[in-house]
């Protein structure tokens, strides 16, 4: 007996019409105006007639034809995070626009579902404008999701790639708003554990929110995966004491990783590019960055110091809250304020060590990085909702933490007024000299 005739693929009117996104008289309709039944000239037409989304008509070519969870619409693909697949969607019944994040499918375990139920049910009660507020959770067959509220605009980390660092007034306006968003978490009794510039959203409005808080830790598995007790983060944010002893995060942690996302964020650098995940977790206890005015000369020393003191290697010297951060920052929200002038100890801004440094003991790190979540898919390469290949939790590196005691280097800060003021009582008689001359020579000319 011959081997069954494999399925043949749909066309894209067979899947339009299955999808039930598309009617057969809405179909009959862009034939006969367009003359044609070629599934990529029904897919434009049905694309510039609101009928479906780019993303929806790229799916039902490809013969995908549920492009729903629960009682939401997928309408687009935003990314790939830390907890899966991340679509724009719409609720069918209510019209609301949101953001449904599609979970990996070994997070859904009994023990697990349970976790995320509950860590659920503690994000569903914040409110905060500074952070992005949980609105359900469900699950479709094997699919677990969760649906937040949809904020338009991009995250900060693809902001700086695209548009190169921002200026002390537009990165304090934004971190300022994260700063507010994790004050509200820390009095909540949450701590993020994953700050950095991927989990700041922000809007073309330029308001600022805070994604996944309260849910770090459980998309690393922490309470039901041997895995507990490890490093959880991504390495360019790590504070020293989460890689000392991961079991002391706090609010402190948070803060060290949000003042390396103002660093990234005004120089457009990590504060300890290259190198492997043990490499970088050594230098955050042990180096400190290059001064961020090697990057951009124009920072002022009152805003450098506001860096340096979020990401003293030290919690008990950091920065004391994320609402004081909030405040330091607010002086450069108003453009008309004026720094005051103000001695502060702290340790210096040094290069990193050269390349070949001897290494350290393996470290072993639950890194969240989610590099895909900052590249466009394109038609080929974009996922479905339904998709189970979901991005999940990369390991590297292994072994205890870091225990060498930091070397801690402190200093005053530097006055500069004294050698400006020499300058201008030179610069400005010669600059006067020289305008009379010229003066002079044109009066005599004339």
């Amino acid at each position: 007996m011959p081997p069954p005739s494999p399925t043949p693929a749909l066309t894209f009117s067979e899947a339009a019409l299955r999808s039930g996104l598309v009617t057969e008289r809405q179909l009959r309709k862009v034939v006969e105006l367009t003359q044609s039944e070629a599934d990529d000239v029904l897919a434009s037409t049905l694309v510039k007639g609101g009928v479906l989304t780019s993303y929806q008509a790229q799916q039902l070519r490809a013969g995908r034809t549920k492009l729903t969870l629960g009682p939401y619409l997928i309408t687009d693909w935003i990314g790939q995070g830390g907890m899966g697949q991340v679509f724009k969607a719409v609720h069918q019944v209510m019209g609301r626009v949101c953001a449904v994040k599609v979970l990996p499918l070994e997070k859904s375990t009994d023990v697990s579902s349970e976790s995320f139920r509950r860590e659920i049910r503690v994000q569903a009660g914040l409110d905060s404008p500074y952070i992005v507020r949980a609105y359900d959770a469900g699950q479709d067959g094997s699919v677990q999701y969760l649906v937040t509220e949809y904020v338009p605009g991009t995250d900060l980390r693809r902001l700086v790639r695209s548009n190169g660092p921002l200026s002390m007034t537009h990165a304090a306006m934004i971190i300022s708003q994260a700063a507010r968003g994790l004050q509200y978490a820390h009095e909540m009794g949450l701590v993020h554990r994953d700050v950095k510039p991927g989990n700041i959203l922000v809007t073309p409005e330029g308001q600022a929110k805070v994604s996944d808080i309260g849910l770090a830790a459980w998309t690393m598995g922490l309470d039901d995966d041997p895995r507990a007790g490890k490093i959880v983060g991504t390495a360019d944010y790590l504070s020293p004491e989460q890689i000392r002893n991961p079991m002391s995060v706090g609010p402190a942690s948070d803060i060290y990783a949000l003042g390396c996302t103002l660093y990234y964020t005004v120089t457009g650098k990590v504060p300890f590019p290259g190198g492997d995940t043990k490499s970088k977790c050594k230098r955050h206890c042990e180096q400190t960055p290059w001064h961020p005015r090697k990057f951009t000369p124009e920072l002022s020393e009152d805003f450098v110091d506001t860096i340096a003191d979020m990401m003293e290697k030290n919690p008990a010297r950091r920065t004391s809250s994320a609402g004081e951060v909030a405040e330091r920052l607010e002086l450069w929200c108003d453009t008309a304020a004026e720094a005051i002038d103000r001695p502060i100890e702290r340790q210096a801004w040094t290069a990193p060590p050269p390349p070949g440094s001897p290494p350290i003991a393996d470290v072993h790190v639950i890194d969240a990085d989610d590099h895909a979540s900052h590249s466009e898919g394109g038609a080929g390469n974009v996922p479905s909702a339904s998709s189970l290949s979901l991005g999940g939790v990369s390991e590297s590196h292994h072994s205890a933490g870091i225990l060498d005691p930091e070397r801690r280097v402190r200093r005053a800060r530097k006055s500069h007024a004294l050698p400006i003021a020499i300058a201008l009582a030179i610069a400005i008689p010669i600059s006067m000299l020289v305008g009379a001359i010229i003066g002079f020579l044109v009066r005599g000319s004339v």
